[in-house]
């Protein structure tokens, strides 16, 4: 399962509005074939293993992360698929939330004679497939907040330049991240103080997401000059991101500004930040990084929990979920 996992990551960021999804067919321990999701109305996951397995499918077994969907959508069932190709036995990590799956596809193949073993590494798979949960069950995005701070939490200098707070191989990775995510959302302020391009560099086979705007964007800002699609939005951030869900946007990286960091976290809509912490020093008058009013009392200060630091170059990698 770990295999079919690994497989299934080559579908992040390219899937939506379904999810990544891994399989393998295996017999007595040995791949035969392997396949993901490549994108909304091409073939699953264990179609795509399947075909590539052709006649020695029969009799093997098959491992996906995500239980096989039994509904006609803009794909024909994956159970049909997996019962004409003779598979044995079918494993499978998380149960699918979608009313219109959970639990439909293993009645299915179990109606057909086909062994069903459930739950296999669901820690692992829920993990990975949380983002998209999320989007099913509540229709809205996974939202998460990047920024690059200094040690004393400083995001630009009183001049407003923060070229470059963090370092190369942090820079590098949040291009990984970029192509992994459906969009990437930023202020009207950041294009104006920065004029980022949002794009993908330097991944090979990289793909840019859907770059979003809050507020207006000056004429001639790279934003709209850069291949791919630029949204201008406006209105209240739950709004917002109904609107994007609506769109098949499973995703968001918030790259900031301060003010657009600090209407998620004091609007609570996030649910994961990924903090890149530089070894440098800024000052009082420097600007901090989420910028909203917080509490007067320590009591009542927005917590979260650490779930991960890695080093990053010469950066530390905090990464937080908030506590609920």
């Amino acid at each position: 399962m770990r295999l079919a996992l690994l497989e299934a990551t080559r579908g992040r960021g390219r899937t939506h509005p379904n999810p990544a999804v891994g399989a393998l067919v295996v017999r007595k321990g040995r791949v035969l074939s392997r396949g993901h999701h490549q994108r909304a109305g091409l073939p699953h996951a264990e179609v795509v293993a399947l075909r590539a397995a052709g006649g020695r499918a029969r009799g093997a077994d098959l491992y996906v992360t995500l239980e096989p969907c039994a509904h006609h959508g803009r794909t024909p069932p994956c159970t049909e698929a997996i019962v004409a190709a003779g598979i044995r036995r079918v494993f499978y990590g998380s149960g699918d939330p979608n009313p219109h799956v959970e639990g439909h596809g293993a009645r299915r193949l179990r109606r057909s004679g086909i062994e069903i073993t459930s739950a296999v590494l669901r820690a692992e798979c829920d993990a990975f497939n949380e983002p998209w949960f999320k989007f099913i069950t509540r229709g809205v995005p996974w939202v998460v907040l990047k920024a690059a701070v200094t040690l004393d939490g400083k995001l630009a200098m009183p001049s407003g330049d923060s070229k470059w707070i963090s370092s190369e191989p942090s820079r590098r990775l949040v291009h990984l991240w970029r192509d992994q995510f459906d969009a990437v959302l930023v202020g009207a302020g950041t294009v104006r103080a920065d004029d980022p391009q949002l794009t993908v560099r330097g991944i090979p086979g990289g793909r840019s997401p859907l770059r979003v705007v809050l507020g207006d964007v000056p004429q001639g800002a790279r934003v709209l000059r850069e291949p791919g699609e630029t949204l201008i939005e406006e209105g209240g951030l739950p709004a917002i991101l109904r609107r994007l869900a609506r769109r098949g946007i499973t995703t968001v990286l918030v790259e900031g500004g301060a003010r657009v960091h600090g209407s998620f976290l004091k609007a609570k809509l996030w649910d994961e930040l990924r903090l890149f912490i530089a070894p440098k020093l800024a000052g009082a008058s420097a600007l901090s990084w989420a910028g909203f009013e917080g509490p007067q009392n320590m009591r009542d200060a927005l917590e979260a929990r650490i779930v991960a630091c890695a080093q990053v170059g010469d950066d530390i990698l905090v990464t937080a979920r908030p506590l609920r």
